[in-house]
């Protein structure tokens, strides 16, 4: 029945795909291939702010349900300070020809900082005195979501807006493969992602720091007992988490939009990425975050035209076939 439920959805891509906008891969391989590559793109954004998620709650047991907020307020806040470099009526946006690359990174970093900062305020005050008590941390993390999101939508509005990409991203690049043109700026987002990974894997694989990370995921009370700064430990990955949150909302800012609500799908994003991949497990949230990008655009792409508003059931299908076979992700082990 399992392989049955893989093996239908390849086939009918590869093969069959009627009434779909496309048609089957193997007559029209330029569109599969662009769709397997926005599907790629959004994975490693859906990787980006998983991770940072996943990170904190591997560590820490903390599902912080402020991660959404972070990853939007980042976002505001690089949207003002590039429109505050840049100079213009900020009502009318910003256009990339206006935008060098130095105020596309510098807000970014700065951003990113920002955020980590708030993350580390949070768990300091409000999450440092109540260690294992996990549902008052949650109650906690989703109020202080709420007042961020009201103060939000109170200084920044209730419409959308983009941060602008610079102008050197923003074109496109001939990839020699089926005469494909393909963004620039979603390929950078691969790349971020990719590099985001990379950093990752070394810092939690290479070093000192890293180590005691991992330790402290499998047993927190045996590295206080050999003398570590667990408190240390938790602070940092904080920080980290919080960072790749506020990094996440100026890349997906400038993907997509920043409005009221985001910060709630960007949340749900996240939980259904660790969840696939299974809690506290930085690999698991890069195969969670693929199968979810992959699964939202060939969902989009190869349904019926006449169905193709199902295209998000499919998210939820992919959560209850993992869940089903294991039920605490594809790489989750027992708290």
């Amino acid at each position: 029945m399992l392989l049955a439920l893989v093996a239908f959805p390849v086939i009918w891509v590869l093969f069959i795909a009627s009434g779909t906008s496309f048609g089957p891969a193997v007559e029209n391989p330029k569109d599969f291939f662009i769709t397997l590559l926005n599907g790629l793109t959004a994975s490693a954004l859906y990787f980006v702010v998983a991770s940072g998620f996943t990170l904190i709650f591997g560590l820490m047991r903390v599902v912080n349900m402020a991660h959404g907020a972070f990853f939007l307020f980042g976002g505001y806040i690089a949207l003002n300070l590039q429109r505050d470099m840049v100079g213009g009526d900020p009502a009318l946006g910003l256009s990339s020809a206006q935008v060098s690359l130095a105020q596309w990174v510098i807000p970014a970093i700065a951003a990113t900082a920002i955020i980590a900062g708030v993350g580390l305020l949070m768990q300091q005050l409000f999450l440092r005195w109540n260690q294992g008590q996990d549902l008052r941390q949650a109650l906690i993390t989703i109020a202080i979501s709420i007042i961020l999101a009201d103060q939000m939508l109170a200084h920044y509005g209730g419409v959308a807006q983009d941060i602008s990409w610079p102008a050197a991203f923003d074109k496109f690049v001939d990839l020699q493969i089926y005469d494909i043109q393909y963004t620039l700026t979603r390929l950078i987002i691969l790349g971020i992602g990719l590099v985001i990974g990379a950093a990752l894997w070394f810092w939690l694989k290479r070093t000192r720091t890293g180590m005691v990370v991992r330790a402290g995921v499998d047993d927190r009370d045996m590295v206080s007992a050999m003398g570590i700064n667990i408190q240390l430990t938790f602070a940092v990955a904080f920080v980290v988490g919080s960072a790749l949150a506020g990094l996440g909302g100026v890349v997906g800012g400038s993907f997509a939009s920043l409005a009221p609500g985001v910060d709630a799908n960007w949340l749900l994003n996240s939980l259904v990425v660790v969840i696939i991949g299974g809690m506290g497990s930085l690999g698991g949230a890069a195969i969670g975050a693929l199968l979810l990008g992959l699964t939202t655009n060939f969902a989009a792409a190869y349904l019926p035209a006449d169905y193709t508003y199902y295209s998000i059931i499919f998210t939820f299908v992919l959560l209850a076939i993992v869940l089903a076979v294991r039920p605490l992700g594809l790489y989750g082990r027992p708290a």
